[in-house]
């Protein structure tokens, strides 16, 4: 499985393109380093990136918690993915995001940030991530919670 990490600064160019760290282009799986799906995150100012099998898992894992004869959720399944597109990875490394897609995320000055979500990965705008993120006492709190959480439930209490 691929492991998407970290942050990584880039800029894009007058007409939208963007180098993808070359860290995360080595570890898209073979078969895979000619495109992506791209998807605006639903509550974030951010563009989520999908290696094409994490995006097929995450469908298939959404679909199968809809019922196929509701009509509001099948609304919800088409929303979710007529919402996605495909992008090229050029020969050179870098996806081409339309402005209006920079505008949605609120990319200013050209600047965007690539941050790691383990089998997948963000663009933001470098200065929405600092605005939104959370101050480390407030993650370091929630991520305390979440693995007591988690080592509670893992013992059956």
């Amino acid at each position: 499985m691929s492991t998407f990490i970290g942050k990584y600064e880039a800029k894009a160019d007058v007409k939208g393109r963007i180098f993808i760290p070359s860290v995360y282009r080595k570890l898209l799986p073979d078969g895979e380093r000619e495109s992506l799906v791209m998807r605006k995150d639903a509550e974030n100012d951010c563009i989520i990136l999908y290696p094409e099998h994490v995006w097929n898992e995450k469908v298939a894992e959404f679909k199968s918690k809809l019922d196929e004869w509701n009509s509001e959720d099948q609304m919800l399944l088409m929303q979710f993915v007529s919402d996605a597109e495909w992008l090229d990875i050029d020969s050179q490394g870098r996806v081409l995001i339309s402005k209006k897609h920079l505008q949605t995320i609120l990319v200013e000055n050209s600047e965007v940030l690539f941050v790691g979500m383990i089998d997948r990965f963000a663009v933001w705008s470098k200065s929405r991530y600092e605005e939104v993120k959370m101050p480390a006492t407030d993650f370091a709190k929630l991520l305390k919670e979440r693995m007591m959480k988690s080592s509670l439930s893992s013992k059956g209490e």
